[in-house]
């Protein structure tokens, strides 16, 4: 869901920006260079590394399996 919000821009940089991207294009233009910095894809990126090395997930599930098991004998 995009937001509408009002910015107030030098004028000098304004024109810039409607000569540089076109005026159709600056929201996007503005939304791709804050991105970074208001939201912490880091994480995200390192999950989604992490989930494609197959060999990293078989441990886990290994781990897991293992840790689920022990879990249950610790109810008995």
């Amino acid at each position: 869901m995009h937001r509408r919000m009002t910015i107030t821009l030098d004028e000098a940089v304004y024109e810039g920006l409607y000569r540089t991207v076109g005026k159709r294009r600056i929201s996007q233009f503005i939304e791709d260079l804050v991105r970074p910095h208001v939201l912490d894809t880091n994480l995200d990126d390192g999950y989604r590394d992490m989930a494609a090395d197959s060999e990293r997930e078989a441990e886990a599930l290994e781990w897991c399996n293992a840790l689920a098991k022990d879990m249950a004998n610790e109810t008995r």
